[in-house]
């Protein structure tokens, strides 16, 4: 083969293997979760809680997941405003979509039933 042709051969096989779709629906999760370290407490606690469920609708639209610890997140939150049972609820829904979350999720709510 050519060097020319080898380039070409490759610009294809690169080129089919790039992809624009996600496994997940991630919206504003990981910008929050960004600001949450580098600014804490800047968002009012239900101000992330009301992005994280647009996205969330956004998500069931697209018929996509929330990635890895969306529910986690979600939870901790609804925790933080005193709302458990969604808390709970959120953190339950994390460990039955992400099974190898489970020992965290455990030891979170092992914490939060202190």
């Amino acid at each position: 083969m050519s060097r020319g042709g080898a380039l070409l051969a490759a610009a294809a096989l690169l080129t089919g293997c790039a992809s624009t779709t996600t496994l997940y629906h991630w919206g504003h999760y990981q910008d929050l979760i960004y600001a949450s370290y580098v600014e804490p407490g800047k968002l009012p606690l239900e101000a992330e809680v009301e992005k994280l469920e647009q996205d969330r609708q956004q998500a069931l639209a697209a018929n996509k997941r929330l990635p890895p610890g969306w529910h986690a997140h979600v939870g901790l939150l609804y925790y933080q405003l005193g709302k458990s049972d969604q808390a709970l609820q959120e953190l339950g829904r994390e460990k039955a979509e992400f099974p190898e979350s489970a020992v965290f999720i455990d030891h979170l709510l092992g914490n939060l039933s202190r």
